[in-house]
């Protein structure tokens, strides 16, 4: 196991996993509650990750997307990206026992510290509505420029309808300590919105699904492209 743990040398205000700092120990708990496992393990088929492939988790949080994705796929290489040093201890020491090489970075997804063109796939789950528009369009143009020009996006984030309610029958675990911006910030996934911003940043929609959570609501999966034409 080889583990690389960066930190930035600035800080700033982020949002945690669940909305608050105290609630960071039981975003597990809550990950297996709602069955975000089912989420994850559609994204990485959707990836179509090949041996040799670099690969980003943008907001890894504790690392559950990183350890399915290394435990599917020995040998790619991991890379996770989170402003929360709580959170990356919990993915530093999940990748130990699961016996993955993972490097893992403190920092924020609006000025993602990697090389141009240095990703062949980069994975978003759940954490853009942790970002106001601004902030989510910097992550988007970081995204882009991280990515290698046959590389592909995956980001997998709350559905919203129309009149701006999660598609639900019950609290999903994206609610679970929701306060204020969050909350506000949630509201801009209504519809086709997160599908039109990474458009607008300069991708090619490949595909676009959406999955069912074991209780709780629905998170829509985006697959784009970087848009070689417009390099």
């Amino acid at each position: 196991m080889t583990e690389k743990l960066s930190q930035p040398h600035t800080e700033r205000e982020y949002i945690p996993g669940l909305g608050k700092h105290f609630l960071t120990p039981l975003y597990d708990v809550a990950h297996r509650v709602f069955g975000l496992h089912s989420v994850h393990q559609e994204m990485i088929r959707l990836a179509a990750l090949r041996d040799g492939h670099r690969v980003l988790d943008v907001g890894c949080g504790t690392g559950n997307l990183l350890r399915a994705t290394g435990q599917r796929h020995r040998n790619v290489d991991l890379v996770g990206l989170d402003p929360d040093p709580k959170a990356l201890a919990q993915a530093g020491r999940k990748a130990r026992r699961a016996r993955l090489t993972v490097r893992l970075d403190r920092g924020f997804a609006q000025e993602l510290p990697y090389d141009d063109a240095s990703f062949d796939r980069v994975f978003s789950s759940l954490m853009l509505h942790h970002l106001d528009s601004t902030s989510k369009d910097a992550l988007l143009a970081e995204v882009r420029r991280v990515l290698r020009p046959d590389g592909l996006l995956v980001l997998a984030d709350a559905v919203l309808d129309e009149h701006g309610h999660v598609h639900a029958h019950g609290r999903g675990p994206e609610k679970v300590g929701m306060r204020g911006r969050m909350r506000e910030q949630l509201r801009e996934n209504v519809g086709d919105a997160v599908s039109q911003k990474i458009a607008a940043a300069g991708f090619t929609m490949e595909s676009t699904r959406t999955t069912a959570l074991r209780i709780g609501g629905s998170i829509r999966i985006e697959v784009a492209c970087p848009n070689v034409r417009d390099a």
